[in-house]
């Protein structure tokens, strides 16, 4: 049955831009079916932009549209074909909530897909009007229009790099604007002629609008910035000179726990044994305690991290350099400050952190860059984190493709 009264209601309740609700049914087991009718009477030519009034044919059919409540809701929709007076060809209108050629809604589109991020393709087409097909194709057209985006606004450039199998030297490289804490691209490899290619296509305009971009300990990434974005200062990124540091603590915790290893084996006698052994339950099960922030120690770690210290006079000092730079980073206000203090530390180091004292020497000028703005890709351990369980979700993927346009997905719907 086909009812018009309230058709002003529906048309406030429906809020698409140009069209009315001119009558409504509701056929048993089916849903609601509300009857369209563009509010315009006139369509502009695609081809010479000559505005035309002249219907030449109609076009009517169903669409799928966001639900009211447990009600499917189903659009008639009369997309109007017109004939252009002056290049005398026929031209069909353009209707912004729905793309040609489909059958549902630009909007239940988006909907569905923030469903496909949490679930899987089947488990939603089973709980909305939307088959399989549809949903494949509503994932294949949003990846379109994201391959072929480029980042706006971007003023402070993230790179880095996760391994998509662990321990197989499969990696990507990962793109993200650090302002907005955004994933802007994801790449099937991470040598710098794959990155350039990419960064490339975002064109000029967007590359020099870069004021910092914030990478890793490798060479090739530096050049790639200095090759591409000229005006943008590049910065070592704080997390990476730590995770050196420490990954240098514990080289010497594993040294030193193998040396009192082996001294017990070779003890002849018991003192001496015992003696040996008492090292060696002091450096047991420390690494954590050692290499965690000191002051987000649990209680069992404090206690673990005095005993570790009363044991070995130079993981006592290693730790207390450690934690020493980590202030420095957190605490210099500005590049002068931070230099001086890097510079003591440097000194006393030399000794304790000889590859680290390096690595931080040769790339003195972005670690020191660093203090200008406090910028660091930290937010980068929760997009790796986010896209770590995105591998592991019921929504497979088969391919690198597939997995790029969902990692971006997850970033860009609503955004």
């Amino acid at each position: 049955m086909t009812v018009k009264k309230g058709s002003k209601h529906l048309t406030e309740l429906l809020n698409l831009e140009g069209i009315k609700v001119i009558s409504q049914r509701q056929p048993e087991g089916i849903g609601i079916i509300l009857q369209l009718q563009p509010i315009w009477k006139e369509s502009v030519c695609p081809r010479c932009r000559t505005k035309s009034q002249r219907v030449h044919q109609n076009h009517r059919y169903l669409v799928k549209d966001l639900p009211w409540g447990e009600k499917p809701v189903f659009l008639e929709i009369n997309r109007r074909q017109f004939k252009c007076e002056k290049c005398r060809k026929p031209f069909s209108e353009e209707l912004d909530f729905i793309k040609k050629r489909r059958t549902y809604t630009k909007r239940l589109a988006t909907q569905i897909l923030q469903e496909v991020l949490e679930n899987d393709i089947h488990n939603v087409a089973k709980k909305s009007v939307v088959t399989t097909e549809e949903i494949e194709r509503m994932l294949k057209d949003a990846a379109s229009e994201l391959l072929e985006s480029k980042p706006t606004e971007l003023k402070r450039l993230g790179i880095d790099e996760i391994a998509l199998t662990k321990g197989k030297g499969n990696y990507c490289a990962v793109l993200i604007d650090l302002e907005k804490s955004k994933l802007i691209g994801i790449i099937d490899g991470r040598t710098q002629a794959e990155i350039s290619q990419v960064i490339r296509g975002w064109g000029r305009e967007v590359l020099e609008s870069i004021e910092e971009v914030t990478i890793d300990l490798w060479k090739g990434y530096k050049n790639l910035v200095i090759e591409l974005m000229p005006k943008a200062q590049v910065v070592a990124d704080r997390f990476h000179v730590m995770a050196q540091i420490n990954k240098e603590l514990d080289i010497q915790r594993k040294r030193e726990k193998r040396k009192v290893e082996d001294l017990i084996k070779t003890a002849k006698r018991l003192e001496e044994k015992a003696e040996h052994e008492q090292v060696l339950a002091g450096l047991k099960k420390s690494k954590y305690a050692l290499l965690k922030n000191e002051k987000d120690l649990s209680e069992e770690q404090e206690s673990k991290l005095v005993q570790v210290k009363a044991v070995s006079s130079e993981l006592k000092i290693m730790h207390e350099l450690k934690e020493e730079i980590r202030k420095i980073f957190k605490q210099s206000e500005n590049w002068l400050t931070g230099l001086l203090k890097l510079g003591i530390w440097l000194a006393s180091a030399k000794k304790y952190f000889p590859s680290s004292q390096k690595t931080i020497i040769r790339w003195l000028d972005e670690i020191i860059a660093y203090f200008d703005n406090k910028t660091t890709s930290g937010v980068v351990e929760g997009i790796n984190n986010k896209l770590k369980l995105i591998k592991r979700s019921a929504y497979s993927f088969r391919n690198f493709e597939n997995y790029r346009i969902r990692c971006l997905l997850s970033w860009h719907i609503n955004c």
